[in-house]
């Protein structure tokens, strides 16, 4: 089962291929030239297939991150996947870039995710569970408990503390193509291209 995943929800692109649960190729686009990371999908899709000998139809399963993010970025690679899996007819599946970012945590405590969301507020994922947009002062306090590892960004990190998983090179493509494996195992997984949609937590600005 081949497994192409991507990325365009968070402030690099995550390009990713894999053999069932065997990662084969995964790459890391960051901006450049003035131009946001997500404008380059396609091509590196294009890449990274024929650097691996393939081609769209060998493609049995396309997963993405939905969000949140930026609105952009979830627009683009939700967009894409749908129409590769519509046109392909092969299964599509979603995963949370708040999911996907609980996994760079290291240690065996549980894993709190918090990305910037404005208005004062922070996506949460907490104890496995998305938790919405939760206001900053109560982030601040799960956030000081010693039974957590924290994961941020840049924006939030002077403010709650923990690991911003934008200070290091983190093969988030991996990670995601790790889960959309995972989640094929599941029987309850919607699979189809029209359950594939966007997570805007709060609504996309408008205009």
């Amino acid at each position: 089962m081949n497994i192409l995943v991507f990325d365009t929800c968070l402030d690099k692109m995550y390009v990713a291929l894999a053999k069932d649960n065997e990662i084969i190729d995964s790459k890391i686009i960051e901006n450049h030239d003035n131009k946001y990371h997500s404008a380059f999908l396609i091509s590196t899709i294009k890449n990274i297939l024929k650097t691996n000998g393939l081609t769209p139809q060998n493609i049995d399963v396309i997963g993405t991150d939905i969000g949140p993010g930026s609105f952009t970025g979830i627009r683009a690679c939700t967009t894409v996947a749908r129409i590769f899996a519509q046109q392909l007819n092969i299964k599509a599946v979603g995963v949370s870039s708040l999911e996907i970012l609980s996994k760079i945590n290291p240690t065996d405590k549980k894993s709190i995710v918090a990305l910037d969301a404005r208005k004062n507020c922070a996506y949460l994922y907490n104890d496995g569970e998305i938790q919405g947009a939760v206001q900053l002062d109560k982030v601040k306090n799960m956030a000081n408990s010693d039974d957590c590892y924290v994961i941020t960004d840049d924006k939030l990190l002077p403010l709650i503390g923990g690991t911003s998983y934008q200070a290091k090179n983190f093969d988030l493509g991996r990670i995601l193509a790790e889960l959309v494996y995972k989640k094929l195992q599941n029987p309850d997984t919607k699979t189809d291209w029209q359950s594939l949609k966007p997570l805007y937590i709060q609504p996309p600005p408008m205009g």
